[in-house]
């Protein structure tokens, strides 16, 4: 897994109120990685998953109905 960093602004989540991991709508790629991760007893972070600080943590809320693309194209332009 990716350590707790927002994928926006790269600020440490030191505590579990600082903001929180994002899981975005699954893409055809996210369903493959999925099983390949299954078939080979692996665990990782999901690419369609970020973590969030708690400045970016709502709107990223809002978007999880997104794929990660298209979630964080909105996120970054109105940063």
């Amino acid at each position: 897994m990716k350590p707790p960093i927002c994928c926006i602004c790269d600020k440490r989540l030191a505590d579990i109120d600082d903001g929180g991991l994002i899981y975005f709508k699954k893409r055809p790629s996210d369903l493959a990685w999925i099983k390949k991760m299954e078939e080979k007893g692996m665990v990782g972070h999901p690419p369609y998953a970020e973590w969030f600080c708690n400045e970016h943590h709502k709107k990223a809320v809002e978007l999880k109905h997104l794929t990660i693309e298209e979630a964080m194209k909105i996120l970054l332009e109105t940063q």
